[in-house]
C-alpha cells in the first residue's frame, strides 16, 4: 500500500462521532440523518399535541384543596347535571308513535272473499279431486292461506248461498271496525300519558288518551270465533276451519313505530342547548385547605377540560407529517444550496437535541404560565407566553455552528412554535424575529458580555414587536400592554442567561470549540502557551505577532477574528518537542541542521505539524484548532532543503522526490486557516528584511501571497481575490506599525563627554581595519537575507 493510499484510508476512518467502523457494519450519514429526522418529528409531535396545565383533579367531595385556584378569565362552563335533566325532560315529552292502517280491514275482507270464492269454484268443477293439490298451493301463494288437502275438501262443501259468504265477511269486517293492537298491555301503559296516532294514508297525527275502541289481537279473535258460532249454515267441521282462516287474515292495524319514536326522542335530546353558568375572571373557585364540594369539582374539571386540547390521533398523524416534511425540506434545501451548511453526524445530533430541548422548555413554560395565571389573575394568560425564551435554540446553534445553520433552525422552530400555539402566525413571527436578532448578536462573541448585549437586543426586539402585535389585533392603550412588554423584555434577557449557563455543557458533551471556549484558550497563562514561552520563546513571540496579523486580516474580510487569533497562538505548539531545530529559537547557537541530511531536516520540520495536532488533542483544544494546526502549512514545499538535496544528490544515481520535501497537508479548508498560513510565512520573512521600509514590506507581502496562491495552497478555501487584496493591505498596516522608527533622543551631557573621551583614546590606538569589517558586514547582510528566505521556502 502506497503512502497516498494509507492517507486516504486514515481519512476515511477518522470520521467523527458515530462514523467509526465497528466490525463490518457502518451507518452512513444519510441513514443517520433520516433516523434523527424521524425521531425528532415523533418527539415534537408528542410534545406539541398534548395540552393542559397544572389544574389538580379531585376525585371525591371532601378532598382537601392543596392551593388556591382562581379563574384566569371569564368562563361559561356547562352544568352537566342540569343539562342532563333538561334533556331527559325533553325526551320524555315525546309521546309514543303508533301507525294506524285504515285499509287493513277492507284488504283482509277482500282477500278472504276471493279465497272462499276460489274454493267454492274448485269444489263445483269436474275433476276436483285431481286439482286439490294445485288449488291448495295456489291459495297458499296468493292469499297466504295454509290448508291441508282434507281441510280444503271440507271448505269446498260450503253452501252455495251468497248469504253465507256475506255473513262470513261481515264477521271479519266487524272485527276490523275497532283498532287492533298486538300488545294491549303495552298500549295501555303508553296511553296513560297519551299516544300519537298517525294515519298512514293521510299522514295526519292525533294524540289519543282513550282506549275504548282499542282491542288486543287475542280478544278480537275470540269475538270472531263467537260470531261464527251464530251462522247456522256452517257445519261443525267448517267452523274451526273458518276460524283458522280468520286468524290468518286478522292482523293489528294499530302498530307501535319504535324506530320513529326513538328518532324523535334523540332529536329532542340534541335540540336542548347546554345549560351554562358563568364564572367571572378572578373568581375564587377553591381555597387552600378547604374541603372540595361536588360543585367545585365540576368547576375544576370543566376548567381543566377548557385548557386541554383533546386532539385526535388523526391530528397527531397530520402534525407528524408536517413536522417531518418541514425539517426535511429545510435540511435538503440548505444542504444543496448553502455552501457553509454541511453538518456532520455530531452536528445533526446536536441540532436534534436542541430542537427537542427547546420545545420541552416551551411546553414546561406553558404549564408554568397556566399555574401563574391562576395566581395572578389580573394578567392575561397570553402575556406569560411572551416571557418564553424562544431565541435560546437559535443563539446556541449560532454560537456552536454558524449563521447558516442558525437560519434554518430559526425557520423550522418558529413555524412549529406557531403550530404549538394554536396555528398562530403572530407567535411564529414573534419567535422568528427574536431568534434571528439573537443569532446576529452572538455572531462574534469576543467576550462574555456579548451574550448579554445580544439578550438585550432580543428583549428590545420583542418589546417593539409586541407593541405592533397589540395594535394589530385591534386593542388600544391598556395596562395589559405594559405586562406584555415586561414579559418580552424578560424573555430576551432570560435567553442570554440560559445560553451563558448551558454553553459549557455543550462544549463538554459534544467537544465543540465555541467563541466562549476560545476566550478561555486566549488566556496567555494557559499551560500550553506557558510551556511554549519557556521551551521555545522565539516561536512564542512569532505566534503572538501572527495572532495580531490574522486578527486584523480576519476583521477586514469578515472572518472570525477570535478563532484566527487563538489558532495563531497555538499553531506552532508542536515546536515545543524540538525547539532548537527551528531558527527563531536558536538564540545565536550553531544551526543544528548543518549536521543533518536535507531529508532528515525536512522530516523534523514537517513533524512539528503532527506533534502540534497531537498536543492539541491531548489538551482538548477543540477540533477547529486541531484542523488549523494540520492545515497551516498545507502541502507547501520546503524549498531550502529541497534545493540542498538536489545539489547534494548524484544526478545519475539518485532522484529526489519532491513529495518528501512537502508538508503532508491538508491544504487550508477555511479562511481562518488560510490567514494563518499567509501570516505565518509573512511574519517569518519579515525578520529577514534589512531596512523594513513600508515599500519593502508591501513588496515582500505581495510576493509571498502571490507565491502561495500560485502554488495552489488556497484552492480549497473560500478566499477571493478581493479578500487577498484586503489581507495584504491589513498585513502591511500591522507590519508597518511593528517596524516603526523612533527618534534618537539626546544623551545627558556627562555621558556625551565620556563618549568623546573614549573615542579619542580609541582613535589614537587604532587603524582602519575595523571600519572595513563593518563595511563588509553591511554588504553581506542582503546575501544573508536572501539565504534566510530560501531556507523558509519563500524565495
Amino acid at each position: 500500500m502506497t503512502k497516498d493510499e494509507q492517507e486516504q484510508l486514515l481519512k476515511r476512518r477518522s470520521a467523527f462521532f458515530g462514523a467509526k467502523v465497528e466490525g463490518n457494519w457502518k451507518l452512513d450519514s444519510t441513514s443517520t440523518a433520516l433516523l434523527l429526522l424521524a425521531a425528532v418529528g415523533l418527539l415534537l409531535t408528542l410534545i406539541i399535541v398534548p395540552k393542559g396545565g397544572f389544574i389538580p383533579d379531585y376525585y371525591a367531595p371532601g378532598d382537601i384543596a392543596s392551593r388556591d385556584i382562581k379563574s384566569p378569565r371569564d368562563l361559561l362552563i356547562e352544568d352537566r347535571r342540569l343539562t342532563e335533566v333538561k334533556r331527559e325532560e325533553a325526551r320524555d315529552v315525546i309521546l309514543p308513535l303508533y301507525d294506524f292502517d285504515m285499509l287493513a280491514g277492507s284488504q283482509a275482507v277482500e282477500r278472504l272473499t276471493q279465497a272462499l270464492s276460489l274454493i267454492r269454484q274448485g269444489g263445483a268443477s269436474e275433476g276436483a279431486q285431481l286439482d286439490v293439490d294445485a288449488e291448495r298451493l295456489h291459495l297458499e301463494e296468493t292469499f297466504g292461506l295454509v290448508l291441508s288437502n282434507d281441510e280444503l275438501l271440507v271448505l269446498q262443501g260450503l253452501s252455495t248461498d251468497e248469504t253465507v259468504i256475506l255473513n262470513i265477511n261481515r264477521v271479519l269486517h266487524r272485527a276490523f271496525s275497532r283498532s287492533i293492537v298486538a300488545n294491549l298491555q303495552l298500549f295501555e301503559s303508553d296511553q296513560a300519558q297519551g299516544v300519537v296516532v298517525r294515519n298512514l294514508q293521510s299522514q295526519d297525527e292525533t294524540i289519543r288518551h282513550d282506549v275504548a275502541d282499542v282491542v288486543g289481537l287475542e280478544e278480537s279473535l275470540q269475538r270472531v270465533t263467537a260470531q261464527l258460532q251464530g251462522i247456522a249454515e256452517l257445519t261443525a267441521a267448517q267452523r274451526p276451519l273458518l276460524v283458522k282462516l280468520m286468524q290468518q287474515q286478522l292482523r293489528p292495524n294499530l302498530t307501535y313505530n319504535q324506530q320513529e319514536t326513538e328518532a324523535r326522542r334523540s332529536q329532542a335530546w340534541d335540540d336542548v342547548a347546554p345549560v351554562l353558568f358563568q364564572i367571572k375572571k378572578g373568581e375564587m373557585i377553591v381555597r387552600e385547605g378547604e374541603r372540595v364540594t361536588s360543585a367545585q369539582i365540576s368547576k375544576l374539571r370543566a376548567l381543566r377540560d377548557l385548557t386541554r386540547d383533546n386532539r385526535s390521533l388523526q391530528t397527531a398523524f397530520g402534525l407528524l407529517i408536517c413536522a417531518v416534511l418541514l425539517i426535511y425540506v429545510c435540511y435538503h434545501f440548505s444542504r444543496n444550496n448553502i455552501r457553509k451548511f454541511s453538518p456532520d453526524t455530531r452536528d445533526l445530533l446536536f441540532l436534534s437535541l436542541a430542537f427537542v430541548g427547546l420545545f420541552v422548555l416551551i411546553k414546561f413554560a406553558i404549564f408554568m404560565s397556566a399555574g401563574l395565571e391562576s395566581t395572578f389573575a389580573y394578567i392575561e394568560s397570553s402575556s406569560y407566553y411572551y416571557a418564553i425564551p424562544f431565541a435560546l435554540g437559535t443563539m446556541l446553534v449560532r454560537i456552536v455552528l454558524n449563521s447558516e445553520s442558525a437560519l434554518a433552525f430559526a425557520v423550522c422552530s418558529s413555524v412549529l412554535v406557531g403550530i404549538l400555539f394554536g396555528n398562530s402566525l403572530l407567535m411564529a413571527l414573534y419567535s422568528l424575529a427574536g431568534s434571528l436578532i439573537g443569532a446576529h448578536g452572538v455572531r462574534h462573541c469576543k467576550e462574555r458580555s456579548t451574550l448579554y448585549r445580544a439578550g438585550l437586543w432580543v428583549a428590545l426586539t420583542n418589546a417593539t414587536l409586541l407593541v405592533g402585535i397589540h395594535f394589530l389585533v385591534g386593542r388600544g392603550l391598556e395596562i395589559q400592554l405594559v405586562y406584555k412588554l415586561c414579559m418580552g423584555l424578560f424573555g430576551g434577557l432570560f435567553s442570554a442567561m440560559i445560553v451563558n449557563g448551558i454553553i459549557p455543557l455543550i462544549e463538554s458533551a459534544f467537544k465543540y470549540t465555541t467563541d466562549i471556549k476560545l476566550l478561555e484558550l486566549a488566556n496567555m497563562n494557559s499551560p500550553v502557551l506557558r510551556e511554549l514561552m519557556v521551551q521555545a520563546p522565539g516561536t512564542y513571540h512569532h505566534s503572538i505577532v501572527v495572532g495580531n496579523l490574522v486578527e486584523a486580516a480576519a476583521e477586514a474580510i469578515n472572518a472570525n477574528p477570535l478563532l484566527a487569533r487563538v489558532a495563531a497562538y497555538y499553531h506552532d505548539i508542536g515546536k515545543i518537542k524540538k525547539p532548537l531545530y527551528f531558527i527563531e529559537n536558536a538564540g545565536g547557537m550553531r544551526n543544528r541542521h548543518d549536521k543533518l541530511t536535507p531529508s532528515m531536516s525536512a522530516l523534523i520540520l514537517t513533524s512539528h505539524v503532527k506533534d502540534g495536532a497531537e498536543m492539541a488533542r491531548e489538551h482538548k483544544l477543540g477540533k477547529e484548532i486541531v484542523d488549523i494546526i494540520r492545515q497551516h502549512h498545507g502541502t507547501a514545499l520546503i524549498k531550502f532543503f529541497y534545493d540542498r538535496a538536489k545539489n547534494q544528490a548524484d544526478p545519475g544515481v539518485q532522484q529526489i522526490d519532491e513529495r518528501d520535501y512537502r508538508y503532508h497537508g491538508p491544504k487550508p479548508q477555511t479562511r481562518e486557516a488560510a490567514l494563518i498560513m499567509l501570516a505565518d510565512a509573512i511574519e517569518a520573512a519579515s525578520k529577514t528584511l534589512v531596512d523594513p521600509t513600508p515599500a519593502r514590506i508591501q513588496g515582500m507581502v505581495q510576493k509571498l501571497i502571490n507565491n502561495i496562491f500560485i502554488d495552489g495552497q488556497l484552492d480549497e478555501c473560500e478566499l477571493t481575490l478581493k479578500d487577498l487584496h484586503l489581507i495584504a493591505k491589513s498585513f502591511n498596516m500591522v507590519l508597518a506599525g511593528t517596524f516603526h522608527h523612533r527618534v534618537d533622543y539626546p544623551e545627558p551631557v556627562h555621558i556625551e563627554r565620556e563618549k568623546e573621551t573614549d573615542c579619542g583614546d580609541a582613535n589614537e590606538n587604532s587603524d582602519r581595519e575595523p571600519a572595513k569589517e563593518s563595511q563588509n558586514s553591511q554588504t553581506a547582510a542582503p546575501q544573508d537575507s536572501t539565504e534566510d528566505l530560501k531556507r523558509l521556502g519563500m524565495s
